[in-house]
């Protein structure tokens, strides 16, 4: 099976629900319209989408590792499957990248103190930067 044997339509869909969200995020500080309650539940719908496009990219890299490159025994985890993408030119940025993405998403799963949420803001510019070209390579490699 080729990557364009996947589907990848809820990645897509996942990626531009978070490119929208960031979108409404980045202009919260001109919209003076906004209350500092309304500005929290944006920030916080940014991370929640960032949590949900994550989760889709790291099972979608998995089946692409599996149905696409046939490798067999894949983790169940994204670290180790970070890793096995890095080790097969998936990823778009480097593997240091990745790893600290995967522990912004673990930190924010039950936590949006303001660190853990800042540490997950400051890495969406770079993370959106990289899902393009990592969805295109998945869907056009065979």
């Amino acid at each position: 099976m080729d990557g364009s044997a996947i589907d990848y339509s809820k990645l897509k869909m996942a990626i531009q629900h978070l490119n929208a969200q960031w979108e409404n995020y980045a202009t919260c500080d001109s919209r003076p319209e906004l209350s500092p309650l309304d500005r929290e539940g944006i920030r916080e719908s940014v991370i929640q989408r960032f949590e949900v496009t994550y989760d889709v990219l790291w099972k979608a890299i998995k089946r692409y590792l599996m149905f696409t490159l046939g490798i067999p025994d894949i983790p169940n985890s994204p670290k180790p499957i970070f890793r096995l993408a890095h080790e097969n030119g998936i990823l778009s940025a480097d593997i240091t990248f990745w790893l600290k993405v995967a522990d912004a998403r673990v930190a924010t799963s039950h936590d949006y103190s303001s660190a853990k949420a800042d540490a997950c803001i400051e890495l969406l510019p770079t993370f959106l930067d990289a899902l393009e070209p990592m969805v295109d390579r998945l869907e056009n490699s065979k």
